[in-house]
């Protein structure tokens, strides 16, 4: 088991750890409703270091990123970022990123935990371009400071311009007195905030400037459970639930990033399908009685025959509504469509509705 540079902090703080992607981390501080709301109204730091990070440099870097991701990389300029996903060959994806230009022949790619091994085999395994391609992610922490308070917070620690600083654009520049930083305006939560990478004998340092400088706006650390109940409120896919190797982006509702002005990876295959439509497709869907979806939950229709699975459900804190994601054949799609989740062998009705499900 793996720890980030930061757990010895979380279990100073009385966190509850757990395994997650082969990390010890933090789940919970206080508690995940608490933890939750405190994203939704104020600001929050998640460690989130047991995250990828590929760097790739060269002439031929943009040509291979261009190669085995869905998104057009060559839309992006110098300081923007850009999510995508990584197809396979069958259909499915080998995992989502965030692609970053730092400038011409020199991109970060930022992929999940759990896929830090496949997706680096799998980038290698095309990279017949001499693209130099560094695996740099143990020697990188990343902490996710999210939340509407967030810019007002962390602005006295760097010349920045966080409060206008647009939605997927990046900086690298002076942090907590640190330089080098990257803080990017990103995050998981559809809260607002930023994401900052750096090196790992920099972060019990960091870590403390962003606590002191966040104290007078009740700065707290959150744990991956808040994390995973913020993102499901919003409706971003997670790797392992609501993606994998054999769902299409096209089924899981992420047309948007596969652009086919270009070839890529199995681009033929599945721009076949998008002409052709797909016979099943990733919903949302509310309770309509006071119940839990959980993942891996039978989806029924009226009569009880089983047409899809829930892949991430919970209690939504901001809302106090079951909500969940799951994939049903194309004709059960359709906003305000019923369908049932099977709990405990009681089917219970929900209906499909429109993303997200929290509305700021």
């Amino acid at each position: 088991m793996k720890n980030t540079a930061l757990t010895h902090i979380h279990e100073s703080l009385g966190a509850k750890m757990v395994p997650f992607a082969g990390y010890n981390m933090p789940v919970q501080y206080e508690g995940v409703n608490a933890e939750h709301e405190i994203v939704r109204t104020g600001v929050g730091v998640f460690d989130v270091s047991h995250m990828g990070e590929f760097f790739l440099k060269g002439e031929n870097a943009l040509a291979l990123i261009q190669k085995v991701t869905s998104n057009d990389a060559s839309k992006l300029v110098d300081g923007k970022a850009q999510y995508s996903c990584l197809p396979n060959n069958d259909g499915g994806i080998v995992d989502d990123l965030i692609i970053y230009k730092i400038e011409d022949n020199h991109y970060m790619l930022v992929v999940n935990a759990s896929n830090i091994e496949k997706d680096w085999n799998w980038i290698s395994s095309h990279n017949d371009l001499g693209v130099d391609m560094q695996n740099l992610s143990d020697g990188y922490s990343l902490l996710a400071i999210q939340g509407p308070k967030a810019a007002e917070a962390m602005q006295s620690l760097t010349s920045i311009d966080l409060i206008n600083m647009p939605y997927y654009s990046f900086q690298i520049g002076e942090f907590a007195g640190l330089k080098d930083v990257t803080v990017s305006a990103t995050g998981y939560t559809g809260s607002g905030g930023f994401e900052i990478y750096f090196k790992n004998e920099d972060a019990e340092a960091i870590w403390n400037k962003i606590f002191e400088a966040g104290k007078p706006f009740g700065i707290k650390p959150i744990g991956l459970a808040a994390r995973d109940t913020l993102r499901l409120e919003m409706g971003f896919c997670l790797y392992g639930n609501d993606i994998n190797d054999s769902t299409s982006p096209l089924e899981a509702g992420l047309g948007w990033i596969t652009k086919f002005d270009k070839e890529f990876t199995n681009s033929a295959n599945l721009k076949k399908q998008k002409e052709e439509g797909v016979s099943r497709k990733l919903v949302a869907f509310e309770m309509q009685e006071r119940a839990v979806p959980r993942h891996d939950y039978e989806i029924v229709d009226a009569t009880g025959n089983v047409i899809g699975i829930v892949t991430s459900g919970t209690m939504s804190p901001s809302m106090n509504v079951g909500i969940g994601l799951g994939y049903v054949p194309t004709s059960f799609s359709a906003v305000d469509s019923d369908i049932f989740i099977r709990i405990r062998k009681n089917d219970v009705l929900a209906k499909v509705v429109k993303l997200p499900f929290y509305k700021k």
